[in-house]
């Protein structure tokens, strides 16, 4: 399994000294917040794309996904009553999946919370809503060649999509062998009936499950709360799953860099003694 940063952690660089610090602390890639790249990422120029790819490929350092797709530009929602406000959005997610593609990765997770909110007094619709765009989109992650991963998080941060059974419900609906759902470890320890290790011992064998949130409840990294992670990863090597995980923590004390190492260094041990 390979171990992703979340480039946000490390935000206050730029993308070269992001991927000099990931390999140096011992990460495997980087997982992008397409806001980092560019306030309009989905217009990034073709030159700068390939540069973004040379960069890491030349520190050793894999781009292994996109995630918080929608922060950036500003006005997206998936979930609007205005039909011209999700057609510009269903436009900006295929552009980030040509993104995904030239960036040389194969996830994308869609998290993105505030761009998918459910109006009050309209929320039945905007489920629908935010399953058409979904469903719109999916053809596009095929060609590509690109896993779209729908994230499911917690409440209050998000009211649709919370569970991983939700999110499952929605992919078996689209019926597309790109788009599947994930783990986020903080928001299934706040949502979720079972434990995060019941709940990989339950989806991971169906193949709905495709990406992996290393994070602890407290929205600090691994190691820095009380979600116990030994169990989570010997639930994931127990029920065979084969895909990559990130660190995806959202409060830095004292600073990214030194969550990042803290994080990296906790989970590395972990997964070593993951059969004990």
């Amino acid at each position: 399994m390979r171990i992703s940063l979340c480039n946000e952690v490390l935000a206050e660089f730029d993308f070269a000294r992001q991927c000099d610090l990931a390999r140096h602390l011992g990460y495997d890639g980087l997982e992008i917040a397409p806001f980092t790249l560019s306030p309009e990422p989905h217009l990034l120029p073709a030159a700068r794309r390939s540069e973004i790819r040379k960069i890491a490929a030349d520190q050793g350092i894999a781009i292994t996904g996109l995630h918080y797709l929608l922060r950036a530009p500003e006005g997206l929602s998936i979930t609007s009553s205005d039909d011209a406000q999700r057609a510009r959005s269903v436009d900006v997610i295929r552009r980030l999946i040509e993104l995904a593609h030239d960036l040389g990765t194969g996830i994308i997770v869609h998290g993105s919370p505030a761009q998918r909110r459910l109006e009050t007094g309209h929320e039945d619709e905007g489920r629908k809503h935010g399953v058409a765009c979904w469903q719109a989109i999916a053809k596009d992650a095929e060609q590509a060649g690109v896993t779209y991963c729908i994230e499911a998080l917690h409440q209050p941060e998000a009211n649709f999509v919370n569970t991983v059974e939700e999110a499952a419900a929605i992919v078996n609906q689209i019926g597309s062998p790109a788009v599947r759902t994930m783990i986020d470890c903080s928001a299934a320890a706040l949502t979720e009936k079972q434990s995060v290790p019941d709940l990989i011992r339950q989806w991971v064998p169906t193949g709905l499950i495709a990406h992996i949130h290393f994070n602890d409840p407290n929205r600090r990294g691994p190691g820095e709360g009380e979600l116990a992670f030994a169990p989570i990863a010997r639930a994931l090597h127990e029920s065979g799953y084969r895909g990559d995980a990130s660190i995806e923590p959202f409060i830095y004390i004292p600073d990214g860099a030194t969550c990042a190492a803290r994080a990296i260094g906790y989970m590395r041990g972990v997964l070593e003694a993951k059969t004990l």
